[in-house]
């Protein structure tokens, strides 16, 4: 049975207006966390070749990487039309781009990419969602492709788990962070299916990936992935 991500759509279809403008407030590790995956694909800045965002919303990784990568042809997929809009609005007339509504849950992967890369967007599958998808990410890289996530994670216990949201919410605070942040955040939240990062990397192996590894965490915030050989 096909999953029914009308839900998740709903939900990033109302936060597409200002889903940007608070990513800072709302990861404390931001620069970091996102900065990890650019950092972390094996490519010099002036080489052309093929990435894929996964779950792309506004293109906020996307813009990150075309920093990084100028002549990098990237291709944006996500479920959600509204914010797509916005990624649409931020690369006008950037050749190169290619941006479609797609749920990569269930449809095929828009062709074969040198990297394919994902933020705060997977966790949304279950865990048969997720290693099924990862099997699929490989079969969609070139040889020697790289698969990157930067993804929330589980901790490894409820406690700990617990410890990391407060602290979470203690620096989103402090960092001026509106409180209609939260309640959006919770309404999402209805709709994640965080695992635990130790899993995530076995389903990693399991799917083919060599080299695979976590490049960077902090509290639930990780950024891991692996390379088709």
């Amino acid at each position: 049975m096909s999953p029914d991500n009308s839900g998740v759509k709903a939900e990033f279809d109302r936060a597409a207006k200002t889903y940007d403008s608070v990513r800072r407030m709302m990861i404390p590790c931001f620069d970091d966390f996102y900065g990890t995956v650019a950092r972390i694909l094996p490519f010099d800045r002036d080489a052309t070749f093929d990435i894929l965002d996964l779950g792309a919303g506004t293109g906020l990784l996307s813009a990150l990487l075309h920093e990084h990568f100028p002549r990098a042809r990237l291709t944006l997929i996500d479920i959600s039309d509204e914010m797509l809009a916005r990624a649409r609005d931020r690369f006008e007339g950037e050749e190169g781009v290619r941006i479609a509504v797609s749920d990569y849950s269930v449809e095929a992967l828009p062709g074969r990419f040198d990297a394919i890369v994902s933020a705060l967007s997977i966790h949304h599958l279950d865990d048969l969602g997720k290693a099924a998808l990862f099997k699929r990410v490989y079969d969609a890289l070139e040889p020697g492709g790289i698969f990157v996530n930067a993804e929330e994670v589980l901790a490894a216990t409820a406690a700990l788990d617990q410890v990391y949201w407060d602290e979470w919410e203690r620096q989103a605070r402090a960092a001026g962070a509106p409180e209609e942040e939260f309640a959006g955040v919770e309404e999402r939240a209805k709709y994640d299916k965080p695992a635990k990062l130790d899993d995530q990397l076995k389903w990693l192996r399991e799917a083919g990936f060599a080299d695979v590894d976590c490049y960077y965490k902090y509290l639930m915030f990780a950024v891991y992935g692996g390379r088709r050989a």
